[in-house]
C-alpha cells in the first residue's frame, strides 16, 4: 500500500468520526495494541490488513493510530521486530544454544510443529507470509532480509562445523541452510493451510533425516 492509499484510506475514515472520539482514550495501552496488530498482520498478511481494521481492533480512531505508531508501513515494521522476539524466536535461540548446526537443525524441526500451531493465536509464521500478495518493495524488503540473515547464521554454523569435521567436506553450506529454512517455511505455510501439529512433526522428522 502507497503512501497515497494510506492517507485516502484515513481521509475516508475519519468521515463521520466525531470530535469526542478523535483522542487516543486515556486507558490505551500501546504495548496490548502493538499485540494486537501483531495479530492481524499474522492472521492476514500486511496488504490485506486494512487502517480500518487495525483501528477496530485496536479500539483507536485513525488520527490516534498515527500519533501512536505512525503509518501502516511503520506499524508492521514494528509489529514484525516484536514478533521475532515474543514470537519467532525459537531459531534465533536454536542458533545460540545449540553446540551444532545439526543439532539446531534437529530442534527447529522438532520445535517448529508446535510453534506454528499454537492455541489462540494465528497458524503459520509472519516472517513468511506477511508479506503475501503485497507489491509493497519496502515491506517486501524487511521479510526478505529477515528470513535471509537467518539463512546466513545458519550457513555460517553449517561452515563452522566443516572446518571442524563435524560435516563432511564437500557439504554446501549455503544450500544446506536454504533447504532447512525452506522446510519451515513448509511447515509454516501448511499449518496455515490447516496441517495438524500432528502431520507437521512427521513432516519435520522426514526433513530432518535429509540431513547428512
Amino acid at each position: 500500500m502507497t503512501c497515497t492509499t494510506i492517507n485516502t484510506e484515513r481521509s475516508i475514515y475519519n468521515e463521520g468520526v466525531t470530535e469526542a472520539t478523535r483522542g487516543r482514550p486515556r486507558s490505551f495501552d500501546r504495548d496490548a495494541g502493538l499485540d494486537k496488530a501483531i495479530r492481524l498482520f499474522w492472521r492476514h498478511g500486511y496488504e490485506a490488513t486494512s487502517m480500518r481494521d487495525l483501528t477496530t481492533a485496536l479500539g483507536i480512531s485513525a488520527p490516534s493510530l498515527y500519533r501512536a505508531y505512525g503509518d501502516k508501513r511503520t506499524l508492521f515494521a514494528e509489529a514484525v521486530a516484536a514478533y521475532d522476539r515474543v514470537y519467532g524466536g525459537f531459531i534465533d535461540r536454536a542458533l545460540a544454544e545449540e553446540p551444532t548446526a545439526r543439532d539446531v537443525a534437529f530442534r527447529l524441526f522438532a520445535e517448529a510443529p508446535a510453534r506454528y500451531t499454537q492455541r489462540d493465536l494465528p497458524s503459520g509464521c509472519l516472517v513468511v507470509s506477511g508479506d503475501a500478495g503485497t507489491h509493497d518493495p519496502e515491506v517486501g524488503r524487511l521479510l526478505s532480509g529477515l528470513r535471509n540473515a537467518k539463512v546466513d547464521r545458519l550457513a555460517a554454523r553449517i561452515r563452522a562445523d566443516i572446518r571442524a569435521g563435524t560435516l563432511d567436506g564437500d557439504v554446501d553450506a549455503r544450500a544446506l541452510a536454504r533447504f532447512t529454512m525452506g522446510a519451515l517455511t513448509g511447515l509454516a505455510e501448511a499449518a496455515r493451510d490447516g496441517a495438524g501439529r500432528a502431520e507437521l512433526r512427521r513432516v519435520g522428522e522426514v526433513a530432518a533425516r535429509a540431513w547428512p
